[in-house]
């Protein structure tokens, strides 16, 4: 148990949900939405409310059950060991496909600076990868300064093009010339693109449940974590909300859907002669920030699974540096593997591939969350709510991206059983010797 002086607030708790959440997935989200046009409005808000729904399932747990353990923990406790095993797996494999995603986005940002970028989308990818796997493989203290340095960067161009979309509206209101707004589509909305965009504006929304893992050090978490939960995630979700669908209304669909970056071309589009540069650096440096988060993670997440007897022992090695080094090593190979199977040769493309993946294995977790608090009989509007978001987002996703979440999942299962069978076998033998 912590010392009284070490809890985290409110604040501080509300600033943990929103500093996991944001990354820099949304800034090319917009692109991806783009042939979406008021359906990506319309699924922001079902993202929104699935998202809270899930944290509110999530806060359940983390009241009822604070020494489960983390997020693995929670899924053990109500559903056995092997569910929380392939809870703590499936985390893990959102981690480093991710880090495909953001190895992307961090090439697109740069490429209208530095056009080779572009041009060698795959080679480009795996340079940012083969970095932050470098800083990694330097050791928790050298991650965690790169961290604290790119987190504060990543709000800059949020901030920046929410102030022009607030700019725009509010001249229009003042007798200035209307915006040019995308129509609202005359045969209305449709139910199925809106699943198609859930599939990937959900990955913008990931990441809350840092704070759920984080509860034992949070002050008076029964009351806390809930509001932290459920306003960080609001907050989060409010701000996406606003800049996305103000890209995707005002910006021409098919100027939007070809960007390598959005965010840039808007601030081009809104503010001739505005600060271009600083808005494509700034969403470079938030997707090397956010790659050298998952990262750190990936390399953690299977040496605390390790110590559990969940994995094979020299998963739990760090060099010394004091970096588990087989983590990021099977991380940094996962997802090399994925950035070099994407066949449209574009960083969108690979983009696109990443994100889906990822957010189908996040839901498949999410999912196991919500039949944990339900076996416990913690909660009941809140998971029945999350089970029917999850099965919608997997849907719209579409076969491939889930039976792929569900095969990376599986993947895992044989090194978990030899765990199993070897920590037996070792302890048997210690109590012979005994």
């Amino acid at each position: 148990m912590a010392r009284r002086g070490q809890h985290l607030g409110f604040a501080a708790a509300f600033a943990l949900v929103v500093g996991s959440m944001i990354g820099s997935g949304v800034f090319l989200l917009p692109a991806s939405l783009a042939r979406f046009g008021w359906n990506a409005v319309a699924s922001w808000g079902v993202s929104i409310l699935g998202a809270l729904a899930i944290a509110l399932t999530l806060a359940a747990l983390a009241r009822r059950v604070p020494a489960a353990g983390g997020l693995a923990g929670y899924v053990a406790a109500g559903l056995g060991p092997t569910a929380g095993y392939m809870t703590g797996w499936a985390f893990w494999v959102s981690q480093w496909t991710s880090c495909a995603a953001l190895g992307a986005a961090a090439a697109s940002y740069l490429s209208p600076l530095i056009p080779a970028l572009g041009r060698n989308p795959t080679l480009s990818a795996l340079g940012f990868l083969a970095l932050v796997s470098a800083v990694n493989l330097g050791g928790v203290a050298l991650a965690g300064r790169v961290q604290v340095w790119t987190t504060a960067i990543k709000l800059v161009p949020l901030l920046i093009v929410g102030a022009l979309i607030a700019l725009i509206i509010v001249g229009a209101g003042a007798g200035g010339p209307p915006p040019a707004i995308l129509p609202f589509p005359a045969e209305g909305l449709s139910l199925a693109l809106i699943g198609q965009a859930v599939a990937l504006n959900f990955y913008a929304l990931l990441g809350f449940e840092v704070a759920a893992a984080a509860s034992d050090r949070i002050d008076n978490a029964r009351v806390t974590l809930p509001r932290a939960l459920v306003w960080g995630t609001l907050f989060v979700g409010v701000i996406y909300l606003i800049v996305c669908s103000g890209l995707v209304l005002l910006m021409p669909r098919e100027v939007l859907a070809s960007s390598p970056a959005p965010f840039a071309d808007f601030v081009a589009q809104a503010w001739p002669g505005g600060p271009v540069a600083l808005v494509s650096i700034c969403a470079a440096v938030s997707a090397v920030g956010a790659m050298n988060g998952f990262t750190l993670a990936s390399g953690e997440q299977p040496r605390a699974m390790a110590l559990n007897a969940m994995l094979p022992p020299w998963f739990g090695r760090t060099n010394r540096r004091g970096a588990a080094v087989p983590g990021i090593a099977a991380a940094g190979a996962g997802a090399a593997l994925l950035i070099i199977s994407e066949r449209s040769g574009t960083l969108g493309g690979l983009f696109t591939l990443a994100v889906l993946l990822t957010t189908t294995v996040s839901l498949y977790f999410y999912a196991a969350f919500a039949l944990a608090a339900m076996r416990l009989k913690l909660a009941w509007v809140a998971p029945v709510l999350s089970l029917l978001f999850i099965g919608w987002a997997l849907w719209g996703a579409g076969l491939k991206p889930a039976l792929a979440g569900l095969a990376l999942m599986a993947g895992g299962l044989p090194l978990y059983w030899w765990a199993r069978r070897r920590h037996a076998r070792v302890s048997a033998e210690a109590q012979q010797a005994t």
